[in-house]
C-alpha cells in the first residue's frame, strides 16, 4: 500500500467513526489551542511590560537618587552629607562624557508631600502622581510629548515663573474628559493653583496609554454617562483613563515646573532663614550606548564621590533589574504554558492510542487477510501509524482554527494591557507537537498490529 492509499484509508476510518474520531481528537484540539493562546497570552504581556519600560526611558536611563542612609563605614559623617546638588550636575557634564544628559529634578513626593501637594481649579482639585521641578530636558528623559503650548524654557526658570505644563489625567480630573464633554479641552493659559500658588498652564502633554488601551478607545462608541448622585467623589488611579499599564497613568497624572520656581516657591520655607533647601531629590541621565552602561555607571560614581567628598549618600538607579523581572516573568509564563499545553497533548495521544487500540481489535480479520495474501510487516505497521498520524494531523489544524475563538474569549473574560498576539511560530510549533504526539501514540498499536500471526488473526471472532 502506498502512502496516498493509507492517508486516504486514514480519512476513510475517521468518517465511518466520526463522532467516536471527534472525541479522540478532542485533547489534540484542546493541546493544539491552549499552546496557541498561551503563546498570544504570554507574547501580548511581553509587548506591554516592553512598552512600559520604553515608555520611562528604557535601559539607557540613570536615576541618581538621594539618600539618607549611608553606608555603615559613614554613617559619622552623616552630618557632612551633602546631597546632591546643582554642583554634581555640573560635575558630569563636565567629566563624565559616556553620560550624554544630565538633568536635575526636585520632586514632592512621601505621604505628608503628596496629601498637600492640591491642584485645584474652581471647586475641582486633583493630587497629581509626579510634581517636580526640572529643566526642559527632561522631556527627552522621560519620554514626554508636548502636544499643546510649549515647555517652559531657560527664561522660564531663570525667573522663575509660575508656569506648569500638564498631564492630561490632570486635565480630566479638573476641566473634564473627552468622553464626559464630547470635545476635548486644552487648558492653555488656564490659572490653576498649587498648594494655593497660581500657576499658569503653558503646555501639555500627549495622552499616553498603551496599544492595547488605544484600540479600544478608538473602537468604543461614546455612550451617554448616567448621572451620578451624591457627594463627588475621585475614582482612585484606576480606569479607562489611565492607559493601560501604571507607568502610562503615572505619566498622565505628571506636572512640571521650573527647577527655581519650585525652589523659590516651595522649597524656601524649609530652608533655615529663608534660603532655599539647594539639595536635589535625583538626577536623571541617559547614556548613548547600552553597552557601556557599567562604565558609565562607574563613571558617575567616581565624580560624584569626588564632589561629595568621598561621602556616598546617593544610590544609582537603573531599569535592569525591571528588564529581568520582565524577563524572569516571560520565562516562568512560558514554562507554564508549556506545562498546560503538554498535559492537554498527554491526554490527547492517550486517547489516539485508545482509539487505535479499539480499532485494531475491530479489524483482527482484515489485517489477518491482509497479511495472508502477502502484506509485510512494515506495510501493517506503517498503515496503523499514519491512521494515527492522520487523527493527529486533523485534530491539530482543528486546534489552530479554535485557538483564535479561544484568543478572543481569554481576552474579552480577563482584559489586560495589552491584547494577545497570535504568532506563526505558535502556531508552527502546536502542529508539530500535535503531529508528533500522533506518531508516538500510534508506535505501539501499530507494533501491536503489525505482530498478529495471520493465522490466529483469521480464527479471531
Amino acid at each position: 500500500m502506498d502512502l496516498r492509499s493509507a492517508i486516504a484509508l486514514g480519512f476513510k476510518e475517521i468518517w465511518a467513526h466520526k463522532f467516536r474520531s471527534l472525541l479522540t481528537m478532542l485533547g489534540i484540539i484542546l493541546g493544539a489551542s491552549s499552546l496557541v493562546a498561551m503563546s498570544a497570552l504570554v507574547k501580548g504581556m511581553e509587548n506591554g511590560m516592553r512598552e512600559a519600560l520604553a515608555a520611562i526611558g528604557g535601559l539607557q536611563k540613570i536615576r541618581v537618587q538621594a539618600t539618607d542612609e549611608l553606608p555603615i563605614w559613614q554613617r559619622h559623617l552623616a552630618d557632612q552629607a551633602p546631597g546632591l546638588t546643582l554642583h554634581d550636575v555640573w560635575a558630569l557634564k563636565a567629566s563624565a562624557p559616556l553620560v550624554t544628559k544630565v538633568t536635575p529634578s526636585i520632586e514632592l513626593f512621601g505621604f505628608r508631600d503628596w496629601e498637600r501637594t492640591v491642584i485645584t481649579y474652581g471647586s475641582k482639585s486633583v493630587r497629581p502622581f509626579v510634581f517636580a521641578g526640572t529643566w526642559p530636558e527632561a522631556l527627552e528623559l522621560n519620554e514626554h510629548v508636548v502636544a499643546h503650548g510649549r515647555m517652559f524654557n531657560e527664561i522660564d526658570d531663570a525667573e522663575a515663573r509660575n508656569v506648569c505644563v500638564i498631564g492630561t489625567g490632570i486635565r480630566d480630573e479638573l476641566f473634564g474628559a473627552p468622553e464626559e464633554v464630547g470635545r476635548e479641552i486644552i487648558p492653555i493659559g488656564e490659572v490653576v493653583r498649587i498648594r494655593g500658588q497660581p500657576f499658569t498652564i503653558i503646555g501639555m502633554f500627549q495622552h499616553y496609554e498603551s496599544e492595547q488601551a488605544r484600540r479600544e478607545r478608538q473602537l468604543r462608541q461614546p455612550t451617554p454617562q448616567p448621572q451620578e448622585t451624591g457627594p463627588k467623589r475621585s475614582r482612585g488611579w484606576g480606569g479607562s483613563r489611565g492607559g493601560g499599564h501604571f507607568v502610562f497613568r503615572l505619566k498622565n497624572y505628571t506636572v512640571y515646573i521650573p527647577l527655581n520656581t519650585m525652589l523659590l516657591k516651595f522649597r524656601a520655607v524649609t530652608g533655615t532663614n529663608a534660603v532655599a533647601d539647594q539639595r536635589l531629590t535625583n538626577l536623571q541621565m541617559k547614556i548613548a550606548d547600552l553597552d557601556l552602561l557599567e562604565p558609565a555607571l562607574q563613571q558617575t560614581r567616581n565624580v560624584l564621590l569626588m564632589t561629595h567628598k568621598g561621602i556616598e549618600d546617593f544610590s544609582l538607579i537603573t531599569q535592569e533589574e525591571w528588564a529581568d523581572e520582565i524577563a524572569t516573568q516571560i520565562r516562568n509564563a512560558r514554562l507554564n504554558r508549556g506545562i498546560i499545553a503538554g498535559i492537554c497533548l498527554i491526554v490527547g495521544g492517550i486517547g489516539i492510542m485508545n482509539i487505535m487500540l479499539a480499532s485494531i481489535s475491530e479489524r483482527v480479520r482484515e489485517i489477518g487477510i491482509r497479511k495472508a495474501v502477502g502484506a509485510t510487516t512494515t506495510a501493517i505497521f506503517t498503515q496503523i501509524l499514519i491512521e494515527s498520524l492522520v487523527i493527529a494531523v486533523v485534530g491539530g489544524v482543528a486546534g489552530l482554527v479554535a485557538s483564535y475563538g479561544l484568543v478572543q474569549l481569554i481576552a474579552i473574560i480577563t482584559p489586560s494591557d495589552n491584547a494577545p498576539v497570535i504568532t506563526a511560530l505558535s502556531m508552527v510549533v502546536a502542529f508539530a507537537f500535535s503531529a508528533g504526539t500522533g506518531l508516538l501514540a500510534g508506535v505501539f498499536p501499530a507494533l501491536k498490529a503489525a505482530r498478529l500471526d495471520p493465522i490466529e488473526a483469521l480464527r479471531y471472532e
